[in-house]
């Protein structure tokens, strides 16, 4: 014959379903809703603020890597000012040696030697 054991672990649980009170339901969804809301809440707010600090914070960031690219134009330029000195002081050897090499010939030239 048929013992208990044979009958299925789950067929007394689905004829019970119905019987779920829907008002209990609705009020235990309730009270888990109102249980975690505030928490949730506070994250959002807290969520919010970090991004609003993260806005802030690039912000900043990019204003710090705008000075230093001035910076190193700034430098740039120092190097080219110091580069354009170096060749002026060059320029200025070489025209005072031409001038000393014309003197020089032309002393020789009064000496009456012809070059």
């Amino acid at each position: 014959g048929v013992g208990l054991n044979d009958a299925s672990p789950d067929e007394g649980v689905v004829e019970d379903l119905p019987l779920i009170d829907e008002k209990a339901v609705e009020q235990l969804a309730e009270g888990l809703i109102s249980h975690y809301l505030p928490d949730l809440q506070r994250s959002k707010s807290a969520l919010q603020e970090l991004t609003q600090n993260q806005v802030v914070l690039l912000e900043t960031l990019e204003q710090e890597i705008s000075k230093f690219k001035e910076c190193n134009s700034i430098v740039d330029i120092n190097a080219l000012f110091s580069e354009a000195k170096h060749y002026h002081n060059k320029l200025v050897n070489i025209r005072n040696e031409m001038m000393m090499l014309h003197e020089k010939t032309s002393k020789l030239k009064v000496s009456g030697i012809n070059i």
